[in-house]
């Protein structure tokens, strides 16, 4: 056993979770404990870190994982819900659920929180993931507890089945390769291993009050991002520009028959919404530079370690 706190995190099962888990294992983390609800999802996590402590839970729903909390354990909140076609969903995974694990730590304790928030808190949309993300903030920032938060941009890299993975997937198989209108939106996208290193900073700093935007350092527009894919794949797709509003309808339409949709109407919206976001210089803050956009890309699609391993969405 070595001197490291004792880390519990919600929502482990996910994209961040994962590449979370792997980096604390990595640095010599053994005292770890992963909650999801997504079994499928933990028996991955367990695959790549078999020494990780599993627990099967919905956070919405009371029950023994409320006994895991204590005052030396230093919690990681990632738990959301990203996706979905009912605003209920988004209701129950991203409020209600963070309410109880906040009663749970009030109950038994916690050495500190480090909350995932989400950078669309400062965005000018207006839809069901923004709306219960700025609540689930809220919650947290005001429980009383010891805690930091860090707010994301668009993040990519190991595991992602949805946003850049997906879209790396899909024009492996198409001859075509769909953007709405100019394609011209800007991103800030940023590499799920450089968050994860901010993660691992706020874990063995903890500092209390702060809060973080954590912004990709690159600006760069949704169709060079496509294009990046392609050189770094090395594919032959041919890249279409399509009228915005037939590409809303051809969304709106899959999500009829697909209960989970890769990509949604909100999400096309968010991309248009025209965000620029601010944020921390990273080696200023955390001690690190950012990863060079297409290295992170190249790391992220084509190591043969890991990216050919997805969680489901």
């Amino acid at each position: 056993m070595n001197g490291k706190p004792r880390i519990l995190v919600t929502g482990a099962a996910g994209l961040v979770g994962q590449n979370l888990l792997l980096m604390l294992h990595e640095q010599g983390y053994d005292k770890i404990v992963a909650v999801d609800k997504h079994a499928g999802n933990l028996n991955v996590l367990r695959r790549l870190v078999p020494q990780v402590r599993i627990r099967v839970a919905d956070l919405a729903e009371p029950g023994e994982w409320e006994a895991l909390f204590d005052p030396h354990t230093v919690v990681v909140v990632l738990h959301a819900q990203i996706t979905g076609k009912y605003p209920a969903e988004f209701v129950r995974n991203n409020v209600e659920a963070t309410r109880r694990v906040l009663e749970a730590i009030a109950h038994r304790g916690a050495a500190f929180v480090v909350h995932v928030s989400s950078s669309v808190v400062n965005s000018v949309a207006a839809d069901d993931y923004t709306n219960t993300k700025k609540t689930q903030e809220a919650l947290v920032r005001e429980s009383g507890v010891p805690h930091c938060v860090l707010r994301p941009t668009l993040m990519f890299g190991w595991f992602d089945p949805k946003h850049f993975g997906w879209l790396s997937r899909f024009m492996e198989k198409t001859p075509v390769f769909p953007i709405p209108g100019h394609g011209r939106y800007m991103r800030q996208p940023l590499y799920i291993r450089d968050f994860c290193r901010a993660l691992v900073w706020a874990i063995e700093h903890r500092p209390a009050g702060k809060v973080y935007d954590v912004v990709g350092a690159e600006r760069i527009d949704y169709v060079d991002v496509i294009r990046a894919i392609k050189r770094v794949k090395r594919l032959k797709t041919v890249i279409v520009h399509i009228p915005v509003r037939l590409f809303r309808l051809m969304l709106e339409s899959y999500a009829v028959f697909s209960r989970k949709p890769p990509f949604t109407a909100d999400q096309l919206d968010a991309l248009c919404a025209g965000d620029d976001f601010r944020g921390v210089d990273t080696e200023q803050a955390f001690g690190f530079r950012q990863t060079p956009f297409e290295q992170a890309l190249r790391e992220s699609y084509c190591d043969p370690r890991y990216s050919h391993v997805l969680v489901s969405r």
